[in-house]
């Protein structure tokens, strides 16, 4: 990268980071978090209906594995959806690739709470299940990374880590919501009708969210500047990323590996996990996850706005230790059969990842410059985050239902934990730095 380019991305990002931008432009920039992780966590948390109403001739270890495959083929289309939207943000601006993105979201999941089951349509209806799940998976790709950069790029320096852990947040508000609206609607009626219909109704809902994201996306965020003229000439973004910083986005897949596995494993199976294992009610299990996910709701800006004080580097190495120190542990409290024992085990979960969560958003957006910032993360994380995080569930179900190792998740979770605080430990600290 030649002086002038540096200097025509150092002034842009030194734009972006030193005006004020107001409240609801930052709101605007996470909702669409919500949004997208609301629908992904509602499908997980109601995985065993879907089972049953989409795959009913298969027996129960089938019927899951097969749900949770659907759960796990949307997260193969993220890094197509991260090249795509990458492509959008940086060569068309951050908002037109938000407006698209929660738009394609929206519309995806208000479709699946009208998809009819396999006793009206036979085998059609797993079939359009999985062309719905792999749209979201397509403009989810884009979501998560494109509103952390646009965040990232709207903070003043010394405040960056605690807007950028929004991001976070709004993934972590948006399980928490298809938590509670999954805990609610089984609250409201029986097995029986939630099996037969109520299961629709968080994904009906969905179009209210969608519908005030993209208002407020409309209304609130500005149009980006036109990148400098010589980006258009210099071809394809991620080409041009690949080229010039394939070791960072290395360095971002493997960082990220733990964040997809231990949010889906924790967050999404552990319903399962409950029920399966400690016998606990679908009830019971939602209420303890929607607590888990309070925790972290609250921890992740902290922790985010710690790394602007003592860096992202050892705030995210001090998460991942935790994981490779306490999974075992953790896992065994899960383990235990009882209620108490699963409210502290995934408490203490919950506790790691925040302190994980909250800063990776913002030490990722450091790694890139400007012009092919959205295409090298974008690509990166959904890679990372779709191989290991969208199979964490079905790998988990496996090793528990099938080869009867109630402790294999924690194995796991521990492997992936020593790769991704390796790669931490050769990133290079940028707290307070200028972006570009």
């Amino acid at each position: 990268m030649s002086v002038a380019e540096f200097s025509d991305a150092g002034r842009i990002d030194d734009l972006r980071s030193t005006r004020r931008a107001p409240v609801r432009s930052l709101v605007a920039g996470a909702l669409g978090n919500v949004l997208e992780w609301y629908d992904f966590a509602a499908y997980g948390f109601l995985a065993a209906i879907f089972a049953k109403n989409f795959f009913p001739d298969s027996d129960a270890f089938v019927g899951l594995i097969s749900a949770f495959g659907v759960f796990a083929a949307s997260f193969l289309m993220r890094p197509v959806g991260g090249v795509v939207f990458g492509h959008i943000g940086d060569r068309y601006g951050r908002r037109r690739a938000l407006l698209i993105s929660a738009a394609l979201m929206t519309g995806s999941t208000v479709a699946i709470g009208l998809l009819p089951t396999y006793a009206t349509l036979g085998a059609a209806a797993p079939v359009l299940l999985l062309v719905m799940r792999l749209l979201q998976g397509l403009s989810i790709g884009g979501e998560y990374t494109t509103s952390a950069i646009y965040l990232a790029e709207n903070a003043k320096a010394e405040r960056r880590g605690l807007i950028t852990s929004f991001a976070g947040c709004g993934a972590s508000a948006g399980t928490l919501l298809g938590s509670a609206v999954g805990a609610v609607t089984a609250m409201m009626m029986s097995t029986d009708d939630l099996t037969a219909w109520g299961w629709r109704i968080p994904f009906l809902a969905g179009i209210l969210l969608g519908g005030f994201t993209l208002y407020l996306r409309r209304a609130s965020i500005g149009e980006d500047e036109a990148p400098p003229a010589r980006a258009v000439t210099e071809g394809l973004p991620l080409a041009l990323a690949l080229r010039t910083d394939s070791a960072n986005m290395l360095r971002a897949l493997l960082m990220n590996l733990t964040l997809g596995v231990s949010f889906y494993l924790i967050f999404v199976y552990l319903t399962t996990y409950m029920q399966q294992v400690d016998n606990l009610t679908a009830r019971l299990s939602l209420q303890i996850n929607t607590i888990s996910m309070v925790t972290v709701l609250i921890l992740a800006p902290v922790f985010g706005g710690l790394s602007d004080r003592i860096g992202r580097k050892w705030m995210i190495a001090s998460g991942l230790i935790g994981m490779v120190l306490l999974s075992w542990p953790l896992f065994r409290l899960l383990d235990s059969g009882t209620a108490e024992g699963a409210l502290l085990g995934q408490i203490g979960f919950a506790v790691l990842i925040a302190m994980y969560a909250g800063p990776i958003p913002c030490a990722l957006v450091e790694m890139f410059r400007s012009a092919t910032r959205c295409s090298a993360l974008s690509l990166s994380y959904n890679i990372s985050v779709g191989l290991a995080g969208g199979t964490a569930p079905m790998v988990a179900v496996y090793l528990v239902s099938r080869e009867h190792w109630d402790m294999g998740p924690a194995w796991y979770l521990i492997g992936l934990s020593v790769i991704s605080l390796a790669a931490t430990l050769t990133m290079t600290e940028r707290r307070g730095a200028p972006l570009g």
